[in-house]
């Protein structure tokens, strides 16, 4: 697991924007980008960040960009987070 992925996870709007594709198959940047008050060039960013990342995956469809979850960075993710904090390690500490 990179450090590329808990950066892109320290900003709330990046987390945002997983919330928003946890569940759904495909979500243009357009449609991603209403649910925001920020600029183009940084909701672009965030973009980029959770695409270096391999948070999310893209996909050219036309003019649009579709997004997607990558599914397997983030279970990967929530397997690290349980092994660091499961209820077993917080027992084992006391």
């Amino acid at each position: 697991m990179s450090n590329s992925v808990f950066k892109a996870l320290a900003d709330p709007t990046r987390r945002q924007i997983l919330r928003m594709l946890n569940g759904r198959p495909e979500m243009s940047a357009g449609e991603i980008a209403e649910a925001f008050e920020i600029s183009a060039p940084s909701m672009s960013h965030h973009f980029n960040v959770l695409k270096e990342a391999d948070l999310v995956s893209t996909r050219r469809q036309g003019q649009q960009i579709l997004y997607s979850l990558n599914t397997t960075v983030v279970q990967d993710l929530v397997g690290l987070l349980y092994e660091m904090f499961g209820k077993d390690r917080v027992r084992r500490q006391r």
